[in-house]
């Protein structure tokens, strides 16, 4: 069947919470089940916002500063002499407390009936081994993500504490796991294989309860529009969706898969066919281009084909391959538009 729904990733380049979620909700007037606040502000760039608090730690020191976008590198901390890793006291990782403020302003869009009905409050959480491998040295990595996660499984905890659980949906950003996967990162103090990325994978999941929505984001990344590097198929984001469910022990509740904005190679969409998920499971897959003048004509059209053969009568949806953080902020509402576009070509309403 043709896409009926459409899925935001997290971050979009406008100003505040409140004029994402207005923005959101004008543009995008059906299709959608949670709204994200847009990660503006600090939060924009991605994890930069946790290496914004890791900076803060008295035992952690720069190890190095260059940054090299061609080859992913970004700067290190490590672990200073005669520190005691056991010891180690993280700050407040800070998303609980930025989201319980968006939280407000959603409730209040909400009761204004700029929100529509049954639409959840989304928010958007790295994975911990996300963070460590982008800021931690590699001799460092593996000693401090255990006591990293628990820091960041606790900022969860004290959100959902503070939201009741009808309103809320929390999705994980699975996308440093896909560099290693794809051996882009050469990072030695990180696991690499699939079991071990699946198994913390799952972990993340588990930790939300069974009555809060729980999605994972498959991410490639967003390097001046482009992923860090292009997979030939869907066929290692089926395998981590297989490997997640058969070790969490709740469903996840949605996938959005990176599918690069002018593929159109049945082969690309292949591994669809073998991918078994339950019923409840949602599933995007990103044909919302940055700019539609980057797609060849009738791509999005030829796509859609694709997913339909191999999904056959099961209900899909559409969002974009990263969040849209790094999009020039004249260019947003054009992407918005363009998942309502997609949405009333694809199923028009009758």
């Amino acid at each position: 069947m043709p896409p009926t729904t459409a899925h935001l990733n997290g971050s979009i380049n406008l100003d505040d919470t409140e004029t994402v979620m207005r923005d959101v909700a004008a543009r995008i007037p059906r299709g959608l089940r949670r709204l994200p606040d847009g990660e503006t502000g600090d939060r924009q760039q991605w994890i930069l916002f946790q290496f914004l608090k890791f900076q803060q730690m008295a035992d952690l020191e720069l190890e190095q500063s260059e940054v090299d976008p061609a080859t992913y590198t970004t700067p290190k901390l490590m672990l200073r002499d005669g520190a005691d890793p056991a010891a180690i006291a993280w700050p407040d990782l800070g998303y609980a407390g930025v989201y319980e403020q968006s939280f407000a302003t959603f409730r209040a869009l909400e009761d204004e009936g700029v929100v529509p009905p049954g639409v959840r409050f989304q928010v958007e959480y790295p994975t911990p081994l996300a963070s460590i491998v982008g800021f931690i040295s590699p001799r460092d990595q593996m000693t401090l993500l255990d006591s990293y996660e628990a820091a960041l499984f606790a900022d969860l905890q004290k959100l959902l504490a503070a939201v009741p659980h009808d309103r809320v949906a929390v999705q994980w950003d699975v996308a440093v796991e896909f560099g290693m996967l794809e051996q882009i990162y050469d990072e030695e103090g990180a696991a690499k294989d699939l079991d071990t990325i699946a198994d913390r994978i799952a972990r993340c999941v588990d930790q939300v309860p069974a009555g809060v929505p729980a999605g994972a984001h498959l991410c490639y990344g967003d390097y001046g529009h482009r992923p860090f590097s292009d997979p030939e198929s869907l066929a290692t984001q089926v395998r981590v969706i297989e490997a997640v469910g058969a070790r969490a022990s709740r469903p996840v509740s949605w996938y959005s898969l990176t599918v690069p904005q002018d593929v159109s190679d049945p082969a690309y969409f292949a591994p669809l066919a073998d991918l078994r998920l339950p019923d409840e499971t949602e599933l995007y897959l990103a044909l919302v281009p940055y700019h539609p003048d980057d797609q060849s004509p009738g791509t999005t059209e030829e796509q859609i084909r694709l997913v339909d053969e191999h999904l056959g009568s099961r209900e899909w949806g559409i969002c974009t391959e990263c969040g849209m953080g790094r999009v020039e902020r004249e260019d947003v509402p054009a992407m918005l538009d363009a998942h309502r576009e997609i949405l009333e070509r694809a199923a028009p309403v009758t």
